[in-house]
């Protein structure tokens, strides 16, 4: 018998939010409505703490499981359960059983798990465990029933109106829906650690707009295609709303010519993050985010974070601050960014590089270098000449639209 397919997502951090919860649900159930567009699905209805994807009779289970993996990466997904909706029908709950087993692929045990939401199923939970488990005893009889340390569970859910029953279950990344925590800007190189530390605020649930300095005219562009390559990577699950590309070359040029080689890479910094702010405010985001991992490079030391810190108002987050690069590039693999990362790019990190950049400097100093310098201009004038690409995020309106209504926007990031 054919049954139509489902995706049962599950999550966790939603589940604690209280008063607030439904909104978060709204907010992830948006984004996995928007996500899926092109896929066949039928709609997505909330049930018992949980969403359920409801895909077009017909469809695959290769096509299925392309809709699972795009669930999977998605923020704010905890599991993905794959099966199939039936009739309240013992038969028919064994018959999808069967099939969403069979589709598990290797496995040695299982577990049968029912329940019945409402008590005019005429079956009690323990029944069904008992009926079903038997079903596919007879029907898998070289495999195991375990009650602990099973492989696979069987999960069957009746309620008022249908069962659900899946098998195939995967976990997901976690964390918050995207744009549950209100939006921010980062920093993001096509190197590996800032598309990580991007993609790890979108898990909190903000809405990451990016700002990449590029070496232009210095440089060739090598870097934006790589950027765009990465932006496009965490566009797939809605991680990233807009792009703002800084040429950044002249005025790297100018500092150099300017200060003591071994001030150039603060003094870059400062201004990237002068830059940085001033397109937050433009942006109305409440802060900006890097890939700085403390003591990893000469510019990521607690003295000359303290002294790029000084130029800024709005708070900084840095959430690879405490991670090694190990555990970096483990999760720019899971990602999908890490082979991107990994090619050669001349960019504006190393364009006019000192051979020993300062380690620990020392604020009057970097204040008397700077003194002489027009920051200001060069601020507006780099905030003017950024290039804006938009990419495709729910929680994240176009940038026209964006300009136009302040309050709805900041209403849909609440959500």
């Amino acid at each position: 018998m054919e049954f139509q397919r489902i995706c049962l997502v599950h999550y966790h951090e939603i589940g604690l939010k209280g008063h607030n919860r439904a909104s978060f649900e709204m907010r992830l159930l948006r984004n996995i409505e928007a996500l899926l567009d092109g896929f066949p699905i039928v709609t997505i209805h909330r049930i018992s703490g949980r969403l359920l994807v409801f895909i077009k009779e017909g469809t695959s289970w290769e096509v299925a499981c392309q809709i699972e993996d795009r669930i999977l990466g998605i923020p704010g997904v905890a599991r993905v359960s794959c099966g199939y909706k039936t009739h309240r029908d013992l038969g028919e709950l064994c018959d999808a059983a069967g099939q969403t087993l069979a589709e598990v692929g290797d496995f040695d045990s299982f577990k049968v798990v029912a329940r019945r939401n409402h008590t005019d199923f005429e079956m009690h939970s323990m029944d069904m465990n008992r009926e079903i488990g038997a079903y596919l005893c007879d029907l898998f009889p070289d495999k195991k029933v375990k009650m602990k340390g099973f492989d696979v569970k069987v999960g069957v859910e009746v309620i008022q109106s249908a069962g659900y029953v899946y098998a195939r279950s995967l976990p997901g990344v976690g964390g918050l829906p995207v744009g549950s925590s209100g939006k921010i800007v980062t920093l993001l190189s096509s190197g590996i650690d800032s598309p990580v530390a991007t993609w790890r605020m979108a898990r909190r649930g903000a809405v990451p707009i990016a700002v990449h300095f590029s070496g232009r005219p210095q440089t060739s562009a090598t870097s934006e295609y790589l950027v765009d390559d990465i932006a496009h990577v965490l566009e797939h699950t809605g991680c990233i709303g807009r792009l703002y590309v800084v040429p950044f070359g002249d005025y790297q040029r100018e500092i150099s010519l300017s200060v003591p080689p071994k001030l150039r890479v603060i003094m870059y910094r400062r201004l990237m993050f002068r830059v940085a702010q001033a397109i937050a405010r433009k942006e109305h985001a409440k802060g900006i985010a890097t890939g700085e991992s403390l003591g990893q490079v000469a510019s990521q030391t607690i003295d000359n974070i303290f002294v790029t810190n000084q130029v800024m108002e709005l708070p900084v987050l840095r959430p690879l601050i405490g991670s090694d690069k190990q555990e970096i590039i483990r999760d720019a693999q899971q990602l999908g960014t890490f082979d991107i990362s990994s090619q050669d790019a001349p960019d504006c990190c190393t364009l006019f590089m000192p051979r020993s950049p300062e380690t620990h400097a020392k604020l009057p100093e970097v204040l008397a270098c700077e003194e002489p310098l027009p920051i200001d201009d060069w601020v507006q004038e780099l905030v003017a000449h950024a290039e804006v690409h938009e990419y495709a995020c729910p929680a994240c309106k176009p940038l026209k639209a964006h300009g136009a209504d302040r309050s709805s926007e900041e209403s849909e990031s609440a959500d």
